[in-house]
């Protein structure tokens, strides 16, 4: 089972910008693809971004495309997530999920695709 620790949540101003983290572990690491979500009070998880195996390819919401860069480091078994222009919308709780399917050929944009999960980071940002 793969284990997921997300790191790097915090407090950011509006137009600033901060970078998540998720350090995986207990299984190989280019055998799976990886996402973020995210989720704010009241709201459903939605989707943020998504790489797979090698990293070659990213998928991002609409709503975060331009302003997000999601990368994984194989070496260090770490998926990063690279947010920038921060608004108060993006505030929310970010969790990182694996997907092991076709062993990370393929990146999923819903969370029914992922089968593990992180416990979530908080991030919050000032207007």
């Amino acid at each position: 089972q793969v284990q997921l620790v997300e790191s790097g949540g915090g407090l950011a101003q509006s137009g600033g910008s901060l970078r998540l983290s998720c350090a995986a572990s207990n299984y190989p690491f280019s055998n799976f693809a990886m996402g973020w979500f995210r989720q704010a009070p009241g709201k459903e998880r939605e989707f943020v971004a998504a790489i797979n195996w090698s990293g070659g390819n990213m998928d991002y919401a609409d709503s975060v495309r331009g302003r997000f860069i999601v990368s994984r480091d194989s070496a260090k078994s770490t998926m990063h997530l690279e947010m920038r222009s921060l608004t108060p919308e993006d505030a929310a709780d970010y969790y990182c999920a694996a997907d092991l399917t076709d062993r990370g050929r393929r990146i999923a944009n819903t969370a029914d695709e992922y089968e593990h999960w992180g416990q979530g980071t908080q991030v919050t940002v000032s207007s």
